[in-house]
């Protein structure tokens, strides 16, 4: 395989074309007219080039689960959606709780090649809540783990919480919070509001994400550690973040495509495609989400891609999983909800989903400027093409993406990483 790729007429991070040499694994210049004996030549006039996608929130299943995903079928579907990095969160069986699971995760990654595997590490022993798990000995392992979460569950007890921003101190990691008061949402079942009044299903209140993300933006500014707030859903729980970052605190946090994109009246199908953690909010909420995620407020998007097999989907809402598939879809929903809306440039998409993430993670060697010098982890991507999703066409092993017959706008033709092509001309290679 060449170690010498011509990129031509790429439009680097939307702005003016221009052609990227990559060689050996790093982009050897940018400029007009370029040429380079040997090298293959990637034709990319009208195309987007973006550093290589950052996920910060994302299930691969294994070990446990593999009937839902797998290290290898999950990294496939990142790089089909121009990811290089995606962190593995911690919800594993065995759980992601000490040093030998979360390097069985990352050597997995390792051998699949698709894009580079960061392991999260869980807060507590099995994600129960009572006791610290190795923090210290996962952030010496080969793994180098610097995200620590129990997410699938909050960490609800205050002195717990505070112990583990205070123990992440020492090798600056962070603390990312599930934020969900427990007591507030048992048999939840939707966003609590006119939409579960009418269809009379149990609410899940907005108040038990902002109450959760309230006392842990104090709890980090008193110990004065890092907090990452998951998948934020609801405009009360922008406003307390844009008070706590008003008051100095180091807090950031993600959201979801789906969160960006959909709205709870879709609920009224009973279509379980539809039920996820935390719930699909009101259209207000999404109003509120995109313009936080516009001014910075809100830092980065993650997939929170979940994957789950077709018996725990297809069968009736109450009892079925909760979860969505998303890394193959998030470029488009954000070009859908941010891009075409006027909301985002392309530069602010890179920033977030390559370069603040990749900074809240800690990847020394991911979420780097398109410039020479840097690691050639560059996505190609055609944001003209209109086409309605196929789960049948995804690289997932599962399929439950709410998006199924939705018109979505763009296309992945190719992901590289490190220089070379994990994707290419929309084919996994």
């Amino acid at each position: 395989m060449s170690t010498t790729y011509l990129i031509k007429g790429a439009r680097v991070l939307g702005g003016d074309a221009a052609d990227i040499l990559v060689r050996d694994g790093v982009i050897a210049e940018i400029g007009r007219d370029l040429s380079a004996e040997g090298a293959e030549i990637v034709q990319a006039e009208g195309f987007v080039a973006l550093p290589g996608l950052v996920d910060l929130h994302t299930h691969l299943r294994e070990p446990g689960r593999e009937d839902a995903e797998t290290v290898e079928s999950g990294t496939r579907a990142a790089a089909m959606g121009g990811f290089t990095a995606v962190h593995a969160m911690a919800n594993t069986d065995p759980v992601a709780d000490t040093a030998g699971v979360v390097e069985q995760v990352w050597r997995l990654g390792r051998e699949a090649g698709y894009c580079d595997v960061q392991p999260v590490g869980a807060v507590t022993v099995g994600l129960k809540g009572q006791q610290l798990a190795e923090l210290g000995a996962m952030a010496d392992s080969a793994a180098g783990v610097r995200v620590f979460s129990d997410d699938g569950h909050c960490v609800s007890d205050a002195v717990i919480m505070r112990r583990a921003l205070e123990y992440v101190k020492a090798f600056d990691g962070v603390v990312a919070q599930h934020a969900q008061e427990p007591r507030l949402t048992e048999g939840a079942q939707m966003n609590e509001g006119e939409m579960s009044a009418a269809l009379g299903m149990a609410g899940w209140p907005a108040v038990a994400e902002e109450a959760i993300i309230a006392r842990d933006v104090l709890l980090a500014q008193h110990v004065g550690s890092r907090l990452h707030v998951c998948h934020v859903s609801t405009a009360g729980s922008v406003e307390i973040i844009r008070w706590a970052k008003s008051k100095g605190c180091q807090v950031t946090a993600e959201v979801t495509p789906h969160h960006l994109l959909l709205s709870d009246e879709l609920a009224a199908s009973y279509d379980p495609i539809y039920k996820v953690n935390p719930p699909l909010r009101t259209a207000d909420d999404v109003t509120a989400l995109r313009h936080a995620l516009a001014d910075g407020t809100i830092d980065i998007v993650a997939t929170d891609h979940a994957p789950h097999p077709v018996e725990a989907k297809e069968t009736e809402w109450a009892v079925a999983a909760m979860g969505m598939i998303g890394l193959e879809t998030a470029l488009a929903v954000v070009q859908e909800a941010m891009v075409e809306t006027g909301l985002l440039d392309w530069a602010g998409v890179a920033e977030r989903m390559s370069f603040a993430p990749a900074r809240i993670g800690r990847l020394s060697g991911q979420g780097r400027p398109l410039e020479a010098g840097s690691p050639a982890n560059i996505t190609l991507y055609d944001p003209s093409p209109r086409r309605a999703v196929d789960p049948a066409a995804m690289t997932s092993k599962s399929r439950n993406t709410p998006y199924t017959g939705m018109e979505l706008p763009g296309r992945v033709v190719a992901t590289f990483l490190r220089g070379r092509p994990t994707v290419l001309e929309g084919k996994l290679q």
